[in-house]
């Protein structure tokens, strides 16, 4: 079950990711971005790949995850299905990727995007559970 819904912004497609927990949102924000590129159900869980960011707060913490998971697709051709925050603190998250490499003939690409915005990025406790919004320049 997908955990974000779109939302509506000029020249930039935004997610608003959730979970009954703050790493959970955070990890739905990684399956997202993943998504928007390629239909997340047509990826496997064949490989595993861990990704670590640092920042100065949370916010830019988030920030250089999505950026390091970006990374993946553009450096290594490589497509997450499912991510799990390992490790959340002060001074770094770290997270395990479950995905496969791209393949042309296997995954229809659906968007390119080309970097993570802080356009109004977002990272709130409500009374059911986290959210975290983000901007994707597209």
């Amino acid at each position: 079950m997908k955990k974000y819904t779109l939302l509506d912004h000029t020249a930039d497609i935004g997610i608003e990711a959730w979970g009954d927990t703050k790493e959970e949102a955070l990890a739905a924000t990684v399956e997202a971005m993943f998504d928007l590129i390629v239909d997340n159900e047509s990826v496997a869980m064949r490989d595993e790949k861990k990704i670590i960011a640092s920042g100065v707060d949370e916010d830019d913490m988030l920030m250089n995850l999505l950026r390091e998971a970006l990374y993946l697709f553009h450096g290594k051709s490589w497509l997450c299905k499912t991510c799990e925050l390992l490790e959340m603190n002060e001074e770094k998250m770290s997270a395990r990727l479950l995905g496969e490499p791209y393949d042309t003939k296997k995954h229809q690409l659906k968007m390119e995007i080309k970097a993570v915005t802080y356009h109004t990025l977002k990272i709130e406790k409500r009374e059911q559970g986290w959210r975290a919004r983000v901007i994707f320049d597209v």
